[in-house]
């Protein structure tokens, strides 16, 4: 959940981590809709910085990040 905007980002689909230092870098959320991928069964996610999640709860992640702002994150 975005603490800027309020509104809901999805469930974590995945976690990144740094291949030098076994630390997370990213938690990866649901990004938009791309048609070519749903048929080929892949799904897309958009990264969200490590360095801009503030709070990790049982049932919510807050992340100080608008939702307009994940348009420049790394789309996986």
């Amino acid at each position: 959940m975005s603490i800027i905007s309020g509104k809901s980002l999805g469930h974590v689909m995945d976690i990144e981590f740094s291949r030098e230092t076994g630390c997370v870098t990213a938690l990866v959320v649901p990004g938009g809709f791309n048609l070519l991928q749903s048929i080929k069964g892949e799904k897309t996610g958009i990264a969200v910085p490590w360095d801009r999640i503030q709070k990790i709860g049982e049932d919510v992640v807050l992340v100080d990040i608008a939702p307009e702002e994940l348009e420049g994150c790394y789309q996986k």
